[in-house]
This record gives C-alpha cells, sequence and structure tokens, in this order.
C-alpha cells in the first residue's frame, strides 16, 4: 500500500524516527522550560549537560560493568548534583541581571564541558550497546517497530507528563511557582525557596542528563551530540512559548514527527524545516503557540 506514492512501512518509519527525535526535542526542551520558567535563566549549557548523562552512562558501564539500567539512573542524578553546584557557586548570583548574563555563563560552562570531554576522548564516537531486554524488533503487520526504540518514546512520555502533572496540578508545583513570583510571601509559611530554586536547576538538567541516556544506544556517544542538537531544542521552546511546559512538550513531539515527514516528502529541507516553522510562528505569534501575551 502506497500513500502518496510512498510505502505504507517506510512512511511509518520515518513517522517513528520523528517520534523518537521529537521525544528527545521534547525532553530536553522541558528541561529549558521548567529553568526559564521557574527561574527565568536561559540555559545554554541544557546540550553539554545532554551529552555529560549519556557519557557517564558510556563510562559507567565500559568502565564499572554497571548496567544500562543502573545508569539510566545514576547517570542523570550526577548530572543533578552537578547542576545543584552550578547553581549555588555561579547561577545564584545572576537571577537579578539581565537574562544575557545567565546566557553567557551558561555558554561558557557549555565550552569547559565539551572542551573537558574532546580532551579525553576526541570527536571520535563511543559505541553504546543497546540492552540485551530491548534488543530486536517487534513486527506490528504495518511495519517493523524497534523495541529500543519503542522504549524511548514511551519513557520520555511518562517523564515529561509526569513533570507537568508536579508542577501545574500539585502543591509542590504551586509553591515553585508562587517562590519564583513572590519568594518572601512564599518564606514567609516556612519554605525555604532558595533550596527549591536550586532543586528545580537541578532536576532541569537532570532531565537532559536522562534524555542524554536514552539517546546513547541510538547514536554515538560524541562530545558534540549535545552542541549539534540544542540550537533545535531552543527553536523548539521558542515555537512552543519560553517557559511553557506543556508547550514544550506538544511543540517538540510535534516537530519531530514534522520532521519525520519532510524527510520523506522533501529530504532536503528536513535539516530546516523547524527553523521554518519557527519564523512562521514568531510572525503570527511571538509570544509563541502556547506562550503568554504581554
Amino acid at each position: 500500500m502506497d500513500i502518496f506514492g510512498v510505502p505504507l512501512p517506510a512512511l511509518m518509519s520515518q513517522l517513528l524516527l520523528g517520534l523518537v527525535n521529537g521525544s528527545f526535542y521534547a525532553m530536553l526542551s522541558l528541561g529549558l522550560a521548567v529553568i526559564f520558567g521557574l527561574l527565568n535563566v536561559i540555559n545554554f549549557s541544557h546540550g553539554a549537560l545532554y551529552m555529560m548523562g549519556a557519557f557517564l552512562a558510556w563510562m559507567g558501564m565500559s568502565y564499572f560493568g554497571l548496567s544500562y539500567w543502573v545508569m539510566l539512573v545514576a547517570a542523570p542524578l550526577i548530572v543533578g548534583v552537578l547542576g545543584v553546584v552550578i547553581e549555588k557557586t555561579m547561577l545564584r548570583w545572576l537571577y537579578k541581571l539581565d537574562h544575557l548574563y545567565g546566557l553567557l555563563l551558561t555558554f561558557g560552562i557549555t565550552l569547559l564541558i565539551e572542551g573537558l570531554f574532546r580532551s579525553f576522548y576526541g570527536v571520535s564516537g563511543q559505541p553504546f550497546e543497546t540492552p540485551s531486554q530491548l534488543q530486536g524488533a517487534t513486527d506490528l503487520g504495518f511495519m517493523v517497530m524497534p523495541n529500543y526504540r519503542a522504549w524511548v518514546v514511551v519513557a520520555s512520555l511518562v517523564v515529561c507528563i509526569s513533570t507537568w502533572y508536579v508542577i501545574e496540578k500539585t502543591k509542590l508545583g504551586s509553591y515553585l511557582r508562587a517562590g519564583t513570583e513572590n519568594p518572601k510571601m512564599v518564606e514567609a509559611f516556612g519554605i525555604n525557596v532558595p533550596l527549591m530554586v536550586t532543586l528545580t536547576y537541578g532536576f532541569g538538567v537532570a532531565l537532559a542528563g536522562f534524555a542524554g541516556v536514552l539517546a546513547a544506544p541510538i547514536i554515538q556517544v560524541t562530545p558534540l551530540m549535545g552542541s549539534n542538537l540544542i540550537i533545535v531544542v531552543f527553536a523548539v521552546v521558542v515555537i512552543g512559548g519560553m517557559g511553557s511546559i506543556m508547550g514544550s512538550i506538544l511543540t517538540g513531539l510535534g516537530l519531530g514527527v514534522i520532521e519525520g515527514l519532510t524527510k520523506v516528502f522533501y529530504p532536503e529541507g528536513s535539516s530546516t524545516v523547524v527553523f521554518v516553522v519557527m519564523v512562521i510562528v514568531l510572525l503570527l505569534r511571538p509570544a509563541g503557540l502556547f506562550g503568554k501575551e504581554k
């Protein structure tokens, strides 16, 4: 069966690939949205921390013989702890300054992290074996679905929706939002706002580390894997609306699918379609699809 001259299995394979890419876009842009929406920091180091999560998982498995599942938990935790250190020692002093200072600082952190890993491992990729439980594929009749890619989509959706629910629908989320808008009032209720802000930044970058571990078996682990992705992720955040949690999730998934379809019908435009969409959205709605107009 063909659709617009394209065989159905080929079309569905590209849709799956687009959904997998969209899952990474959603998780990374979600972390950026959490950090910007609650801390007002444009975190350019997100891509480097995504790369660091992948490398930590590879190191844990290669050097210490730990399993993929252990590193799926441990690597994001380590990245989150590093985020806590960065926030407490550097970012904390920039909150009352222009956004540009935070952007420049996190860009410098990106260069430091990437330079460190490049000095040890060069720019060549490191092989990362798919866990044995998720190897192989499932025949759905109309296409063959690789098990690991299906796992990536499911895990990303669970993490993204859980994060949205906690921030938007729970008491903890209301404390986070109130703490960024009126910290003095929230502190009057006995809540440690600086600690809450620190943990929020740590959680936001831990999401990047988690995405890095998920991506490692699909793409080669290299020191530049984050820098190749972060510009697209920033475009996703802008399209969805800066600081919009659900906007980042839906836009990331949607743009991944659009990118996948573009590879089928117009391969030459697949690398730029996200930026074309960004230009159109900014012309029609400068605050983004889900952003709030001022």
